[in-house]
């Protein structure tokens, strides 16, 4: 499994837009095939954090989502309502539980 962890700031008054945003993208991410899960979320201690969790069945999975037009469409979105530029972090995984 290839876990996801990505991470940018943004104005704190847009930052509702942004996790809109992605929050509406949801549904449609998870329906990918290999997606395991796609969870937007704000840290509650910032006032300009979001973030994404991602879960892949495989890194083709998760390869294949980043050449879509729906990761295209949420960056061209997203990206201008960026403070800084986004950190993103994969690691492969093994399930000790579920």
């Amino acid at each position: 499994m290839l876990v996801a962890l990505v991470d940018f700031t943004v104005d704190p008054s847009r930052r509702q837009e942004a996790l809109q945003v992605l929050l509406d993208e949801a549904e449609t991410v998870t329906a990918m095939p290999r997606c395991r899960t796609f969870r937007p979320y704000c840290d509650p201690v910032s006032e300009s954090h979001v973030g994404i969790v991602h879960e892949w069945q495989d890194e083709a999975g998760f390869e294949a989502y980043l050449k879509s037009e729906d990761f295209a469409k949420i960056g061209a979105v997203l990206r201008p309502l960026m403070t800084s530029a986004p950190s993103s972090r994969r690691y492969r995984a093994t399930p000790l539980e579920t």
